[in-house]
């Protein structure tokens, strides 16, 4: 990907895929290969079967022992491309070069893996207008939902008005979303925090970010408030002892417990100290360098994120080869001794993050 304020293009590097598995069982679905194929496209079609490729080569990968970040890095660089060349086909050259396309949420942190809701929007060069700005958003979603990229239920996708405006409007609505009394504001701006550019003009990003920098309001009000979300999904007080006894068998969702809690802390924090930065592991990085954060926490933390998220893959896999909807929830039952014992181990790493937070964040003062 581009640095902030260039261009994105084309022919960016793939990361390198470390040898462990048998090059007869990747059969041109390998990442280079992948990558080729995605810049050659000349359609939806082509790009779709290259979509199907990616789910095959994550469950090759996961199955072949590949570090979970390692698996996240590469579905990231091609998902990254995939958008760009779609984006490419689909835009007139004159709207591709006058706007910024930008992926939120999880693709936005590099730490998607199978496909999930869309989370994207538009940022427009200020004076610049396009009659087929909403055909275009139509079809690119649509787009996107034939490749198995589902449409986002909450309307975070540049269909929606919100999603796709020019600079200065946008730099109003990040207004409102610091300022402003919308209960939607917060995970609104939550959403934006986790923003990378993927086509079009990088620079009109960094221009929004620059904006927010300028106007967000790092008092222990505001802070609390956005910081709060980490009890959105306030779990059954029952939870941990359901985890503990064998004869329960309750399923336990894995973001709701596990990855949220640590994804939106750490980006309270980054927000804190005003980091730019969006993988959760490199604000981890960030915030011990600042002193913000104990490095064994840290590192705990990091290890816990990444254990849960591989556990959920592994599900997710079984889930898509049974045929059945990918979901987050896991069944203890379903777990082995050692498996259980490190979810619970996970869980306890959470539960301790989560105490910080909220004595950083005073958050019992709300």
């Amino acid at each position: 990907m581009s640095e902030p304020g260039m261009r994105c293009s084309e022919g960016d590097t793939m990361p390198d895929l470390p040898v462990l598995l048998d090059p007869r069982r990747l059969a041109g679905r390998d990442p280079q290969t992948l990558a080729l194929r995605i810049d050659g496209a000349t359609g939806v079609a082509d790009l779709a079967a290259v979509a199907m490729h990616m789910d095959e080569l994550v469950a090759l990968l996961h199955d072949g022992g590949l570090k979970i970040e390692r698996i996240a890095l590469l579905v990231g660089a091609l998902n990254a491309r995939l958008f760009q060349r779609l984006w490419s086909l689909l835009a007139p050259p004159a709207l591709v070069a006058n706007s910024c396309l930008i992926v939120m949420g999880s693709e936005g942190r590099g730490e998607q893996i199978l496909k999930t809701d869309q989370d994207n929007a538009l940022l427009l060069r200020d004076g610049f207008e396009s009659p087929e700005l909403a055909s275009v958003a139509a079809r690119f979603s649509a787009a996107l939902a034939e490749l198995g990229y589902p449409p986002c239920p909450g309307g975070i996708m540049l269909t929606e008005a919100l999603w796709r405006q020019p600079l200065a409007a946008f730099k109003e609505a990040l207004r409102d979303w610091v300022y402003g009394s919308r209960p939607q504001g917060p995970m609104h701006l939550a959403i934006f925090l986790d923003s990378r550019a993927v086509a079009g003009d990088a620079a009109l990003l960094v221009a929004a970010r620059d904006h927010l920098d300028h106007i967000v309001d790092r008092n222990d009000v505001f802070l609390a408030r956005f910081a709060s979300a980490i009890d959105l999904f306030d779990p059954h007080p029952n939870w941990w002892h359901r985890l503990i006894a064998r004869h329960e068998d309750e399923a336990l969702d894995l973001k709701k417990l596990g990855t949220f809690p640590i994804v939106h802390g750490v980006r309270a924090l980054a927000l804190q100290q005003g980091l730019r930065v969006t993988p959760t592991s490199e604000r981890l990085h960030r915030l011990v360098e600042l002193q913000q954060l104990d490095a064994g926490l840290a590192r705990d933390v990091l290890d816990a994120l990444h254990w849960l998220m591989a556990l959920r893959l592994g599900r997710q896999l079984r889930q898509k080869q049974a045929g059945q909807p990918p979901d987050n929830r896991v069944q203890p039952s379903e777990l082995a001794t050692l498996e259980r014992d490190t979810l619970r181990a996970a869980l306890g790493i959470v539960r301790r993050f989560r105490g910080l937070l909220q004595q950083r964040f005073r958050l019992d003062a709300l």
